[in-house]
């Protein structure tokens, strides 16, 4: 995929970033590396894989959320 300027102005502005000079076409440049290293997973035959929900085969384990005192107020403020 080709970063256009407004791409990167688009980038830009979310990232509150400014690239300037040379070290902008190097962005441009090693953004379309990325973005074409990503459409290569488009190119995957996933059709017998099931998908992923969870990292482990456990599923994830979660702790019960209950309130307790750790430490007391006055030593957090410390």
């Amino acid at each position: 995929m080709q970063v256009t300027d407004d791409i990167l102005a688009w980038v830009e502005d979310l990232a509150k970033l400014k690239f300037e000079g040379s070290s902008r076409e190097q962005i441009k440049k090693d953004m379309s590396n990325v973005l074409d290293l990503c459409g290569k997973l488009n190119e995957v035959d996933t059709t017998d894989v099931d998908p992923l929900v969870f990292m482990r085969e456990e599923g994830n384990s979660l702790r019960k959320d209950e309130a307790r005192i750790e430490i007391s107020k006055e030593e957090a403020l410390k």
